[in-house]
């Protein structure tokens, strides 16, 4: 372990290093990107269509609380194993980042659509009433009242999405996806180097200790209570 103190070690993996990192950070990115564009849609569709929501609708709010129940139900690992050959038709290959990226944003998504879910429905009754009494529409109310009022616990949901998604390309390190789980799978489990499993660890630690202080800052700077 303490050949990570050496200019050796450094030289033989640093390259390897630095590009898994960069693999990392890309299928983070990207899925979380993709998983927020149906997340949430469907996180506001549960709070519009909910018991006390303003477009009230119990069967389908029960439908589609159900598709995400069961999305998140699934293991991350099956659902990769299981999309392997839908992820090779939408990206062409079922391997490596973009391999990865699929079922990365399939996974994540249904976990979003509850994050949204929670935190728009912490926004005040009272405000969005008083949208409905002055004749603002669906839209306006989502755009102008909803997501304006919820955005510090929704940039705090996002740091946890993307720590999640971080931990899923760990997984799917497992199965060829690239990325620095990739390498301590590879490296460190397989070849038995304790080093590179060492090293590995600490880099997603410190990736998930940047995301969450980033995001705490920001959420920090946008809560209107705190100024």
């Amino acid at each position: 372990m303490l050949e990570v103190f050496t200019a050796a070690f450094w030289e033989q993996y640093g390259a390897l290093l630095w590009e898994e990192t960069l693999n990392t950070l890309v299928m983070v990115s990207v899925s979380t990107v993709f998983a927020y564009l149906l997340g949430l849609p469907l996180g506001i569709l549960l709070i519009l269509t909910g018991e006390h929501g303003i477009r009230p609708h119990k069967r389908f709010n029960q439908v589609v609380g159900w598709i995400i129940n069961v999305g998140r139900s699934l293991p991350f690992i099956i659902l990769m194993i299981v999309l392997m050959d839908f992820t090779k038709l939408i990206v062409g290959t079922k391997i490596g980042v973009k391999g990865a990226i699929v079922p990365l944003v399939i996974s994540a998504a249904p976990f979003i659509a509850r994050m949204v879910e929670s935190s728009l429905s912490e926004v005040d009754a009272g405000v969005v009433e008083a949208a409905q009494s002055m004749g603002a529409s669906t839209f306006q109310i989502i755009w102008k009242v909803y997501l304006p009022e919820a955005r510090p616990s929704l940039i705090l949901g996002g740091s946890i999405s993307m720590i999640t998604i971080l931990s899923y390309t760990a997984i799917a390190g497992a199965v060829g996806a690239g990325g620095l789980g990739n390498l301590a799978i590879r490296y460190g489990y397989n070849r038995k180097v304790d080093s590179m499993l060492f090293i590995t660890v600490v880099l997603l630690i410190v990736l998930v200790q940047i995301i969450q202080s980033v995001f705490s800052r920001v959420s920090a700077h946008t809560d209107k209570r705190l100024k």
